[in-house]
């Protein structure tokens, strides 16, 4: 009865081992065949994103060393300039079709929205002017923090040239350029792009005041 008993445990570790083995294969195979084409999708939908900030450049570089060193050590730059809650993905050099820096373009992460991370896209010319912002992914809350990917707030940053924003109330007239109106009942929301953007300008600005990837400043 007892070897029974041993004999019976054994096939069914055998089983279990077999079928783990089959799920893992398939799923080494659906990931194969599938990470291609997400691949694939996200390029697109990032190339969009950025046509989206930049609709000037016709080319985008993605492989300039200099850039990309700078992108990895962000972390340290933006902890010291006190932007502890933003994240830089990626830079881009923004060129125009014969191959000339128009400027930089970038996605980067805020992890202080009240539904958690908010990514977004961003451009800056060469003279250090934000050309605009596009929302691509964040999990704000439906008719408030989701309003961020409106145009009546996102368009708030275009087109200007300010080493930083501040958020202030929507009930408030605005007195400068660098001032943006808080989303009703999103204020949460509204710092956290608005903090995210300012790292992004303090990251570039330094950028072009080193001439970084060859870009200068205009």
């Amino acid at each position: 009865m007892q070897n029974k008993k041993k004999s019976t445990i054994i096939k069914d570790a055998i089983a279990l081992f077999a079928i783990t083995l089959v799920a893992a294969v398939a799923l080494g195979f659906v990931y194969e065949i599938t990470k291609g084409p997400i691949a694939e999708a996200e390029a697109k939908a990032k190339a969009e994103a950025y046509k989206m900030v930049f609709a000037e450049a016709k080319l985008v570089d993605d492989k300039n060393e200099d850039v990309n060193a700078r992108v990895e050590l962000s972390e340290e730059f933006l902890a010291s300039n006190g932007f502890t809650s933003s994240t830089i993905n990626e830079v881009c050099i923004a060129k125009d079709d014969a191959g000339n820096a128009l400027g930089y373009v970038m996605t980067l992460t805020s992890s202080a929205g009240y539904g958690g991370d908010i990514k977004f896209t961003m451009g800056v010319k060469t003279d250090g002017t934000l050309t605009s912002i596009e929302i691509i992914g964040m999990n704000e809350t439906k008719g408030l923090g989701e309003k961020a990917g409106e145009e009546s707030f996102k368009g708030q940053y275009s087109d200007k040239k300010v080493d930083s924003f501040e958020v202030i109330k929507s009930s408030e007239s605005k007195t400068s350029d660098n001032q943006i109106n808080a989303i009703s009942g999103a204020t949460i929301t509204s710092n956290a792009v608005t903090g995210a953007v300012n790292a992004g300008l303090a990251f570039i600005n330094d950028l072009l005041d080193n001439g970084v990837g060859g870009v200068t400043r205009e």
